[in-house]
């Protein structure tokens, strides 16, 4: 049985969790081992750009949006595909374990993030207009 007072606050608690783990692998990739290089070494291990461009996309946009809770679930299926594509990444290359160096980690942030589609914007998220697709169309007269 879900406990309506406090599923909301459940529900802030993991999107600010996500937040910050997408604000820490960007401070990573800017402030610890520079941009340029993660590009680069990604470029030559044979990952394409518009790959490359998706994922820091996908990590401003989860980092920002989930912060402030707009757009939660969109934002949150839209990462999947980059943090299955991790997951399977570390599987072929390290195995299962986190102590390893393997998918668990990664594993555990794509079920964080169906959690998060599933459950919403929850407690203190910014209203946001509703997407194009998603507003009422007027009626033909």
């Amino acid at each position: 049985m879900v406990d309506d007072r406090t599923a909301p606050y459940a529900a802030l608690v993991l999107r600010l969790a996500l937040s910050f783990f997408f604000f820490a692998h960007l401070i990573r990739k800017f402030a610890v081992i520079g941009f340029d290089p993660w590009w680069d070494g990604l470029l030559k291990q044979g990952y394409p750009g518009a790959v490359l461009g998706y994922t820091v996309a996908i990590e401003f946009a989860g980092a920002v949006l989930l912060l402030l809770g707009v757009y939660t679930r969109y934002v949150s299926l839209l990462s999947l595909p980059v943090l299955i594509a991790v997951a399977n990444h570390w599987m072929l290359r390290k195995g299962f374990w986190f102590a390893d160096g393997g998918m668990e980690f990664a594993l555990a942030w794509v079920f964080m993030l169906i959690v998060q589609a599933l459950l919403g914007d929850g407690a203190y998220a910014l209203r946001a207009p509703a997407p194009p697709w998603r507003r009422a169309r007027p009626a033909a007269a």
